[in-house]
């Protein structure tokens, strides 16, 4: 182990030591956590058993183990404290909150504290996070508006990066929308409509922001990102800032390149053609209507919940299997749209997460089509 700590192994291991800390207080516990991380890497197995046979021999494996665990806790909180130093050193502590309650984040209004929960107005700043976060082998994630994602009751071990109004500048030039990922699509629809432009009003009264509507591919009533995108500007694993096309973003129902290469949308940039102003309000208007209309707006949700099965349509099949106004706690399968799985007041993330297994299931049992949830998990439940 002391050698595995030499090679930076128990480096490594630090989110799974305080996962387990926290989880169970146990010191016995934490190690064995570490052991089954650092053993998927394929160095524990080796290190770790030839040194407890090594004290077997000596006969004082107990007191070892005991005297290893204490170093390995004292090495992790050293390696936590110079994480946090570190972090304070990148950006103002103003945009840094520790214990913060994702539920004030998300639009399902569920979720419990992420260890740190930061809000950056550069692009170096957020760099400098990631590369921080990847060094220290800290998990972070990216959130714009929380408009698609389930955060775990228990909340989130690790770095949650919100990317939203400190970056959310819109500029037009000619019929071109050029928007930072933070900028909400409500508000870049009524930039375009101020400024005569068509071809965005479908994402007008889509909750969240560009940088989500890009990674998601977000449409609705017939448009969707990709009608109107021309590039994205994104942040490279590796720190970089790339610009990729519309082609090389890859978008599909729901889907583009960027969660599988772990880029990070920065700026979007969009082509519109010329209209008239009246009318484009007018037809934002009209689809207004129809989400009150027929969407339960007056109730915390994801949105759509799941996605469309092709050849059917998701509402449907859950209101064909007798599902609709069926619950889990104050989770529901809203009585005006069945697509929606809306949170009636007090429902828990893990609530939300019953109901939509529930949901799947009995889908798939009645009509033998399997329900892919649109809506993002993470944390623990």
């Amino acid at each position: 182990m002391r050698a595995e700590r030499k090679r930076g192994s128990a480096k490594g291991a630090l989110g799974e030591w305080v996962r387990a800390e926290r989880k169970r207080g146990s010191a016995k516990g934490a190690l064995g956590e570490w052991a089954r991380a650092e053993r998927k890497r394929g160095s524990a197995k080796g290190a770790l058993g030839e040194w407890v046979r090594a004290e077997r021999k000596r006969g004082s494996a107990e007191d070892a183990l005991g005297e290893e665990v204490r170093k390995l806790r004292e090495y992790m909180e050293q390696n936590l404290e110079s994480f946090e130093e570190q972090l304070f050193q990148l950006t103002n502590k103003d945009k840094i909150k520790k214990n913060e309650p994702m539920e004030k984040h998300t639009t399902f209004r569920v979720g419990g504290p992420a260890d740190y929960f930061l809000v950056p107005e550069r692009t170096s700043e957020i760099a400098d996070i990631v590369q921080l976060c990847r060094g220290k082998n800290v998990p972070y994630y990216v959130i714009g508006n929380g408009s698609n994602l389930l955060v775990g009751d228990k909340g989130y071990r690790g770095v949650v990066i919100q990317i939203y109004k400190s970056m959310s500048r819109i500029r037009i030039e000619g019929d071109e929308i050029i928007a930072q990922a933070g900028a909400s699509l409500a508000q870049t629809a009524c930039a375009a409509m101020e400024a005569s432009l068509t071809g965005l009003e479908f994402a007008s009264g889509i909750p969240g922001a560009l940088g989500g509507a890009v990674v998601m591919n977000a449409g609705a009533y017939g448009g969707e990102m990709k009608d109107v995108l021309i590039s994205a500007d994104v942040l490279t694993r590796d720190g970089r800032v790339k610009t990729l096309t519309v082609e090389e973003l890859e978008l599909g129902y729901r889907k583009s390149v960027i969660p599988e290469e772990g880029f990070i949308v920065l700026e979007v940039q969009m082509r519109l053609k010329r209209g008239k102003r009246e009318e484009i309000q007018g037809r934002m208007e009209e689809l207004r209507q129809k989400r009150l209309e027929k969407q339960p707006l007056e109730y915390p949700s994801a949105g759509s919940t799941f996605k469309r099965p092709e050849g059917y349509f998701a509402g449907k099949l859950i209101q064909d299997a007798g599902l609709k106004g069926f619950r889990v706690g104050g989770a529901q399968v809203s009585e005006k749209h069945s697509g929606f799985i809306v949170n009636t007041g007090g429902a828990t993330a893990a609530e939300i997460q019953e109901l939509i297994r529930r949901v799947t299931a009995a889908v798939k049992e009645k009509t033998g089509v399997t329900l892919e949830p649109e809506v993002r998990r993470i944390g623990e439940f």
